[in-house]
């Protein structure tokens, strides 16, 4: 085949290098794949910092805390805040979710690591404190969405591994039986946010001191009859 050049002068370069009509080269090539911009590492780590300062301000001030005073615990703009999480709903629903996925992850831990069930429940109890379980504390108010399908799978998830712990410890006669899982759970939520109408600096060092003192009073054989009736799960869920 001649060159596009030696064509140029009778006409015949144009068609020799355009395919002709009808012809399937272009129509039929396939389409580049579309592909999702990926976060930028530091706008994953600004919605990672936001998450974890709501939740400690869930714990000390409740869900309603300004979230001007969430960016500014984060070290973020309020306009990177509101790129993130464009109401308090939409922010409230993740530090649920995250806290509750990460408090699941301690408990299966805990199972793991402990071949004594009351050490697991131990182990689990002072871990989750941890984790600010005190910031699920809008899972109990009749105003929070609890039944996004995202957070209800996880949160039974959380509350099987929870009364697996129970449940073994008081198979094995280490727990005593008149306690139930909203027990732990309360006492846990509870014992992990600070006192009203004190500061907060520095109350966290006595959370685990008081922690222990509860796991102590789980143990059998039971030094006292507890009054009214264990706490169940259901029991949390009223309104």
């Amino acid at each position: 085949m001649k060159t596009v050049a030696g064509n140029a002068g009778n006409g015949v370069a144009e068609s020799a290098v355009k395919p002709a009509v009808g012809s399937t080269a272009e129509t039929d090539a396939p389409a580049a794949p579309c592909r999702a911009a990926r976060p930028r590492a530091d706008a994953l780590r600004n919605r990672e910092r936001i998450i974890a300062a709501a939740r400690e301000l869930f714990v000390e001030f409740g869900p309603d805390v300004a979230l001007d005073d969430v960016a500014r615990r984060a070290g973020v703009g309020n306009a990177t805040l509101y790129r993130n999480f464009p109401d308090r709903a939409a922010l409230t629903h993740e530090v649920v979710l995250a806290v509750t996925s990460r408090t699941t992850l301690r408990a299966e831990e805990a199972v793991a690591a402990e071949s004594d069930p009351f050490a697991a429940l131990s182990r689990f109890v002072h871990t989750a404190a941890d984790e600010r379980i005190g910031a699920l504390c809008p899972m109990l108010s009749g105003v929070f969405d609890k039944d996004h399908p995202d957070l209800l799978a996880e949160r039974r998830r959380l509350e099987e591994a929870v009364e697996g712990l129970v449940a073994r410890a008081q198979s094995a006669g280490r727990l005593r039986t008149d306690i139930a899982v909203g027990d732990v759970l309360v006492a846990l939520s509870q014992l992990t946010r600070p006192l009203p109408g004190i500061a907060c600096q520095g109350i966290d060092r006595f959370t685990h001191r008081h922690l222990q003192l509860f796991l102590d009073g789980l143990e059998t054989p039971a030094r006292s009859e507890l009054p009214g009736s264990a706490a169940t799960l259901e029991d949390l869920r009223r309104p």
